[in-house]
C-alpha cells in the first residue's frame, strides 16, 4: 500500500519544485492527494521600526507566496488538493496541518549544507512527536 495523503512542505524557492515532483511520483500510482504547506515569516522579527507598513509587508508576503503556491500547482503535472499558508515555526505548523487533515507522508527539504542543520533539522520537533512518516529530501 502507497501513500495517499501527502503534505508537502514548500517555500518560495525554486528548490520546492524538487519537493512537489518527489511527492507526485510517490503518489501518482495509487490516486493519492497532495497538499502544499508554505510558511511566511513574521515581518516583525525582521523590523521593529516599521510600524505601519507591517500590515502591507504581511499582504505582500501573503500574495507572493500565494502566486507561487499556483505556479507550483500549475508546474505540477497531477492535482493539487489543497493548499495552506501558516505562521509560525516548521513544527507548530506541521503539527497544526496534521491535525487538520490526516496525513500518510510529509515531504520537507533541507537547504543548508551546515553540520549542525544536519544534526538538527527544523522538522525534529514534529518527527519526535507525530506518527506519521517524513521524508526530507536533500536540496
Amino acid at each position: 500500500m502507497g501513500y495517499q495523503n501527502v503534505l508537502v512542505t514548500v517555500a518560495v524557492a525554486a528548490d520546492s519544485h524538487r519537493l512537489v515532483e518527489k511527492a507526485v511520483s510517490i503518489v501518482r500510482p495509487y490516486n493519492g492527494k497532495i497538499t502544499l504547506l508554505s510558511m511566511i515569516a513574521n515581518p516583525e522579527m525582521y523590523n521593529n521600526f516599521a510600524g505601519p507598513m507591517l500590515g502591507d509587508l504581511r499582504a505582500l508576503m501573503e500574495e507572493e507566496t500565494l502566486l507561487f503556491m499556483e505556479e507550483l500547482r500549475l508546474r505540477a503535472d497531477y492535482p493539487i488538493a489543497d493548499t495552506l499558508i501558516v505562521h509560525g515555526e516548521l513544527g507548530d505548523s506541521l503539527n497544526y496541518a496534521s491535525h487538520r487533515q490526516t496525513y500518510d507522508l510529509v515531504v520537507c527539504g533541507n537547504h543548508s549544507d551546515s553540520m549542525m542543520n544536519k544534526v538538527s533539522c527544523s522538522a525534529a520537533r514534529f518527527i519526535n512527536t507525530s506518527h506519521i512518516d517524513v521524508l526530507i529530501i536533500p536540496l
